[in-house]
């Protein structure tokens, strides 16, 4: 499973890397603000049924048999859109930023952390590979 994530990071693209800084801000952001609230998790559920299944159909093209990992972020996006802006509405938010500088100094140390941890295997394996 190690090597596995190692191999996956050492060929991650630019792509991905912002897709997994997004990911890593929604979860800290979502741990900071987390608001145990059965309405919010099961509308942002429901949207992320409804608009995930529109996003398979209008990505489908002619029988192409997409990669599940794809499919899995089609779903998860309208989920952390929607429960994410369901948690921070009544914060004093700047966009998508806290205006508490704590809480968003963890956010992008936490992203700058991930970024240190593809480098850091990236420039291993191309010493070692």
């Amino acid at each position: 499973m190690i090597t596995n994530l190692l191999k996956y990071f050492k060929t991650i693209r630019i792509q991905k890397i912002i897709l997994w800084c997004y990911f890593v801000w929604y979860l800290t952001i979502m741990s900071i603000y987390f608001e145990a609230s059965l309405k919010l998790w099961a509308s942002s559920l429901g949207i992320s049924f409804i608009i995930g299944f529109a996003l398979i159909l209008s990505t489908n093209q002619h029988g192409v048999k997409q990669d599940i990992w794809v499919k899995i972020r089609l779903f998860l996006f309208p989920f952390c859109v929607s429960s994410y802006s369901a948690t921070i509405k009544d914060y004093d938010f700047i966009l998508l930023f806290p205006s508490n500088l704590f809480h968003l100094s963890i956010s992008i140390v936490n992203c700058l952390l991930l970024l240190v941890l593809i480098w850091c295997v990236k420039r291993f394996y191309q010493n070692n590979s």
